[in-house]
């Protein structure tokens, strides 16, 4: 390879680097920004201090996304790896928040406060996703191909049945019909979860082509329905139309994470087979 040709695959790589990092960014400082709203949302009244540092992560990651915004593709690597550090550190910092308040739950030291232990918990898989994320963007470390498939599904799969299963307890009990489609969604994103983590205590054996490119048709079938389920319960809200309690930017959050898992499998899948992602 020629030093132009070097030189052309450092800035292609080098704009790769700035575009994933602010793609990760904008999304997840969003998510961390809402989950600081719906935690506060869950506690007591008299929980003043849990409260105004809920407080202060919303505006923290309501900063942080809106100087996302500031920067472009063509921004210097450099910086860009600074804000990544920068946002790693905030990113660690609602995951230890996330963490005490699980333990404080699980202890019985809120007693009467609203929040789910199993919504606590996944709130602070999904920071610890986004810090993990940004620390490989920074070191240059991101897995390869058949290790992120089987990974990033894992991941996202277990984040899908815990979706069904909270639409299912925030539901009214008397929207019978709705309820027993959550908890379908939610037995079924079960039973995908331990067929992801089947296919990976097979690695590496289990890299191959036709399996992985399977495990991604049989995973994204079961997304669409999830992600039109949300949707239309995201709308039904909106419009009062269902009875629940559900806040509505809930509903819009849960569906905005099922659109970013379509959006991974379609990039995988592309990759994996060199050929366009297939329609949803």
């Amino acid at each position: 390879m020629n030093a132009n040709s070097q030189d052309l695959n450092r800035e292609m790589n080098a704009e790769m680097f700035v575009t994933r990092s602010l793609d990760e960014i904008r999304f997840w400082s969003r998510i961390m920004k809402e989950h600081s709203l719906f935690l506060r949302l869950g506690f007591r009244c008299d929980d003043t201090q849990l409260i105004e540092e809920a407080n202060q992560y919303y505006r923290l990651f309501e900063q942080i996304e809106q100087r996302s915004y500031s920067f472009t593709n063509q921004t210097d690597p450099e910086q860009i790896k600074r804000f990544n550090s920068e946002v790693q550190q905030a990113a660690t910092g609602i995951f230890a928040f996330k963490r005490k308040i699980l333990g404080l739950i699980l202890t019985c030291k809120l007693p009467g406060a609203n929040n789910f232990p199993l919504l606590v918990d996944h709130t602070s898989r999904e920071a610890n996703y986004f810090r993990k994320r940004l620390i490989e963007l920074n070191e240059g470390k991101l897995k390869p191909l058949a290790d992120a498939i089987i990974k990033e599904n894992v991941f996202f799969l277990r984040i899908m049945a815990d979706h069904a299963k909270f639409i299912g307890h925030l539901l009214d009990p008397s929207e019978r019909k709705l309820v027993d489609m959550a908890r379908n969604f939610s037995n079924d994103f079960d039973t995908l979860v331990f067929q992801a983590r089947d296919l990976d205590s097979m690695r590496p054996q289990s890299q191959t082509v036709p399996l992985l490119d399977q495990f991604l048709d049989e995973n994204r079938v079961s997304v669409v329905s999830l992600r039109d389920f949300k949707k239309t319960a995201r709308d039904l809200i909106e419009e009062c139309k269902i009875k629940s309690i559900i806040h509505p930017l809930l509903a819009d959050h849960v569906f905005r994470e099922a659109e970013r898992f379509l959006e991974i499998i379609d990039m995988f899948e592309s990759h994996l087979t060199g050929g366009k992602p297939k329609h949803r």
